[in-house]
């Protein structure tokens, strides 16, 4: 998510969400045919934990979700293509595309598409806390006395960088095991956070 032309955007303010993939694919395709813009949806569901209840019928997950709807079309002029494919890199490793071979040449440019999503409107949902038993189950000491029930947390976790074959750098980066200790600390945080009714 960004704005090429409001770079230091912030989260509440109106941002574009940028998509990436090769360029024969058929939503990119789909999209260059569609001169109003493609109509798209984007959905991202995170778990932060199972939630035991007393009874299967109530069990659940702990979860943060988003839905955004809009309009995806290709971006053209090559310095907002460029900095989108800066945006996408440094949101899966912050620092990477400073850290890479960069810019893309000429084939690899030629072989992407961008995607300029307007977003047209969005939601989003949290499911956060305890089990939440029936009245019916909580007074049955027969059941409560036997079937545990609480929340199991669960997190994304990065493993250790692990050079590839034909790495010849000679330490791995700090920035990686930065962001992968803040990533794993984070979450780790958020899901224990998350077991308790807020």
């Amino acid at each position: 998510m960004g704005s090429f032309s409001y770079p230091s955007a912030e989260l509440d303010d109106l941002l574009d969400c940028y998509l990436h993939g090769y360029v024969s694919s058929r939503v990119m395709r789909l999209a260059r045919e569609n001169v109003e813009g493609l109509p798209v949806c984007i959905a991202t569901t995170k778990c932060d934990g199972l939630v035991l209840s007393l009874t299967p019928f109530s069990h659940s997950y702990n979860y943060r979700s988003a839905v955004l709807f809009g309009y995806a079309s290709p971006v053209d002029d090559v310095e907002e293509k460029l900095w989108a494919m800066e945006l996408i890199t440094n949101s899966v490793v912050p620092e990477r595309w400073q850290n890479s071979r960069t810019p893309p040449d000429g084939a690899e440019l030629a072989s992407t598409t961008i995607l300029k999503v307007k977003i047209a409107s969005g939601s989003g949902k949290i499911r956060d806390g305890e089990p939440h038993d029936d009245r019916k189950d909580l007074d049955r000491s027969d059941i409560t006395e036997k079937v545990w029930t609480g929340v199991v947390p669960m997190w994304e976790t990065l493993g250790e960088p692990i050079a590839s074959s034909s790495n010849h750098f000679s330490e791995k980066p700090e920035y990686i095991h930065a962001f992968a200790d803040r990533v794993n600390k984070d979450n780790e945080s958020y899901a224990q956070k998350a077991t308790r009714d807020p």
